[in-house]
């Protein structure tokens, strides 16, 4: 083998086992001390043995009926592993609107009381506003817009416990689903536990920044995030101007990690429509409703961080003076920020160095401008402590 070719395999390898604890890259390779497991309905103990027994090896409890305010153990298993696959869906959740959001998914590790991951089932697997298209990437997917999976592995030391409740007041679903796993003797001494967040700001703050994942204060590596933007204000033009900022480890007023716009943070540029890659995409684009959606995993890009981190998004929009003179007129919040003239960005507004008013700045110069959006997001991170570092998700009737 010659040393090109070894330094490109050393070189991939390095990438694709980044992601907080080891694994094995070649299939083929049977590892050591290793016993692989499913949870489901029909073994929800996941022990050897033990599946099938409801209906003598026939099919005999292949879904469970979740009653409204009911929770159900989807997982409880204790010693060391790593979830490496789940997968579920609902009847009837996808086609009621007042439905979405109404599942609540809860993980804990090594027995902690405060869940490390809270989130309403749709927005944990990368399905926004409830709406259900098919796609596929390197962490979630729904091959055909019915169901939820997600790839994410998810390692424990003393015990993993997965429980989801329905928080309707009105509705029964039944929900099938399986959680695939692996047991291990023993997790390599590195291995981070996953953590998931979800908010909502149902109108954002003006001039102020979304926080995609408030202040964290913990080592570990943040993975990504899934961020849904509905237009409240009926705004026309461009909406996604906003630049995602990462502080971390000690950073103050000015971030140390930040892009230059919305559709650049995900790989795209000059606007965005409907695409889908591995680490990042845009399910929804939805002009005459106003919603937008994208994600953004951090895989072969690691974020590390070893004290604290905190991510945040502009909410910006962009577009002609006129347009922005006609909201101002019209009592819609915007705030003008700065604008391009013969193709250079003068950063004027903001520093009190010129006046949006002035006439100099003729109505169709391009102008960048604070405005408040309804934004939701879901972050996902790898931290070294199993406890739950941040607030639980608020309750259906506020999240919905």
């Amino acid at each position: 083998m010659n040393k090109l070719r070894l330094s490109i395999i050393v070189i991939f390898a390095t990438l694709f086992s980044g992601i907080g604890y080891a694994q094995t890259t070649e299939v083929y390779n049977m590892p050591k001390d290793v016993q692989t497991r499913w949870s489901s309905f029909e073994n929800l103990s996941a022990e050897k043995g033990e599946g099938g027994k409801v209906g003598k090896g026939a099919k005999g409890y292949p879904f469970h009926v979740l009653q409204p305010g009911e929770s159900v153990t989807l997982l409880d298993v204790s010693g060391s592993g790593i979830i490496n696959r789940m997968w579920m869906t609902f009847d009837d959740l996808y086609n009621i609107e007042s439905e979405h959001r109404s599942m609540k998914i809860e993980m804990f590790w090594d027995g902690s009381d405060k869940p490390a991951v809270s989130a309403p089932v749709e927005d944990f697997f990368n399905v926004v506003f409830g709406r259900m298209v098919a796609f596929d990437n390197d962490l979630f997917s729904s091959p055909e817009g019915r169901s939820f999976m997600s790839y994410v592995q998810m390692p424990y030391r003393k015990s993993a416990k997965i429980v989801i409740t329905n928080e309707s007041k009105e509705k029964s679903h039944r929900i099938f689903y399986d959680i695939n796993f692996t047991e291990v003797k023993k997790l390599d001494k590195e291995a981070m536990y996953f953590h998931a967040y979800w908010h909502r700001d149902k109108e954002t703050t003006l001039g102020e920044d979304f926080e995609i994942s408030p202040k964290i204060e913990a080592r570990g590596r943040f993975l990504g995030c899934n961020i849904g933007i509905i237009n409240i204000h009926k705004y026309t033009g461009w909406w996604g101007e906003g630049e995602v900022k990462v502080y971390m480890d000690g950073d103050d007023k000015n971030p140390s990690l930040i892009g230059s716009g919305t559709e650049d943070y995900i790989g795209s540029g000059w606007a965005q429509g409907v695409y889908h890659t591995k680490h990042m995409g845009s399910s929804i684009v939805d002009d005459a409703k106003g919603e937008y959606a994208f994600y953004r995993f951090h895989i072969i890009d690691p974020i590390y961080f070893q004290d604290e981190i905190k991510v945040t998004i502009q909410q910006m929009g962009g577009t002609q003076k006129g347009e922005i003179k006609k909201f101002i007129s019209e009592g819609k919040p915007a705030l003008p920020v700065c604008h391009i003239d013969d193709n250079k960005l003068q950063l004027n507004f903001m520093d009190g160095d010129a006046s949006f008013d002035d006439d100099n700045y003729k109505d169709g110069t391009w102008t960048n401008y604070y405005r408040q959006d309804d934004v939701c997001a879901t972050s996902y991170f790898y931290l070294t402590t199993p406890n739950g570092v941040l607030d639980e998700v608020v309750p259906f009737e506020e999240r919905k």
